[in-house]
């Protein structure tokens, strides 16, 4: 069978997720990670970490690193203003709450997006920077091939399940990266923990925010083919670490994975392995392992149990990386309205 492009990812997507469908359940296994000295590129542990997965929400930073180029650019500013489209609107999953005409401005919408995980939002930010989903995920697309993120392709720009969706440990690294180091000005949106949206209060899944000292971002994410992922930043005492999990079962062997690579890092006790981020090569003749059938079906109890005998950290008496909860680094968003008949909205200014 020949199949080129695109093309032939949608026909390899198609026929691995067929047969994942006639599989059995395969027992416990490490999924992707990957920890790296930011600064520097270091390795420090890294496991599958070219292997090809399903990003989930963490399509949101690219999303974010395209806004902020187009931000850099001027092509528009923090002020402009993101409508809620009815194809914004139709977006599953993980809503702001808001309707058809609601109106933010730009910054407002990179909050939602990156803390909220607003995937209504995403797609309405996407529309307003490039004038549709479509060619902003064009922009996506090429962003990645710039940066050499060889395993990467992106379909939408919220993260929602598309079989031709995909990135890896290694590629994360990159944009998290680069969206850190070259974008300093907006470290603050990724240490917020809880965003507002006329009242309606988000709270951030990164949980390392409020329970791992230290912890100043990026995004985590989840679709039942991804199990849970997380792109995590700690910085202590000037020394920036990225630990990178992927596929994890619940939402404690995310944090606790991700905090356990962070703080064996900031203590010292895991160090460079003599690998550099450039050196781990992507693995290109694979599709991702589809995690619906461990994540979302009745045999996830089971699945669930072999994993928790595998990171057992935070269970029962077992050490826990997690510290007591501290207080939500906050930001509240207010909207306003337009109306929207044919054709593209014309938003009017914010109201003072």
């Amino acid at each position: 069978m020949f199949c080129f492009g695109n093309a032939c990812r949608k026909v390899h997507a198609a026929l691995g997720l067929i047969l994942i469908s006639y599989g059995s359940l395969t027992p416990a296994s490490a999924t992707p990670a990957l920890l790296l000295n930011l600064d520097t590129q270091s390795v420090l542990y890294a496991e599958d970490a070219g292997d090809p997965w399903y990003p989930a929400s963490t399509t949101k930073l690219m999303t974010a690193l395209v806004t902020f180029e187009a931000l850099a650019n001027r092509e528009i500013d923090l002020e402009t203003s993101v409508v809620m489209s009815p194809w914004a609107m139709r977006q599953a999953s993980l809503k702001s709450g808001l309707k058809v005409g609601s109106v933010m401005t730009l910054q407002d919408a990179i909050y939602a997006v990156l803390v909220g995980s607003a995937n209504d939002v995403a797609v309405a930010l996407a529309e307003s920077v490039a004038g549709s989903e479509e060619a902003f995920v064009q922009r996506m697309n090429a962003t990645a091939r710039r940066l050499g993120m060889t395993a990467s392709y992106f379909a939408n720009a919220n993260g929602l399940f598309d079989a031709t969706q995909q990135t890896s440990a290694r590629d994360l690294a990159i944009l998290g990266r680069e969206i850190y180091l070259d974008y300093p000005q907006y470290h603050d949106v990724f240490a917020t923990s809880k965003v507002t949206i006329d009242g309606k209060a988000i709270t951030s899944f990164n949980e390392l925010l409020t329970r791992l000292p230290g912890t100043v971002g990026m995004k985590t994410g989840f679709v039942c083919s991804s199990g849970r992922n997380i792109v995590a930043l700690a910085d202590r005492g000037g020394q920036r670490y990225m630990a990178i999990v992927l596929g994890a079962t619940t939402g404690r062997e995310r944090s606790e994975r991700a905090a356990k690579l962070l703080t064996e890092a900031m203590t010292g006790e895991l160090g460079p392995n003599g690998q550099q981020l450039e050196d781990i090569a992507n693995d290109l003749q694979q599709q991702p392992e589809d995690m619906r059938k461990r994540i979302c079906t009745s045999q996830s109890k089971a699945y669930e149990a072999q994993q928790n005998k595998r990171y057992p950290m935070g269970i029962g008496r077992n050490k826990s990386y997690l510290k007591s909860r501290t207080e939500h680094k906050s930001y509240s968003i207010r909207t306003w309205k337009v109306a929207i008949g044919f054709g593209s909205p014309l938003p009017t200014p914010k109201p003072q």
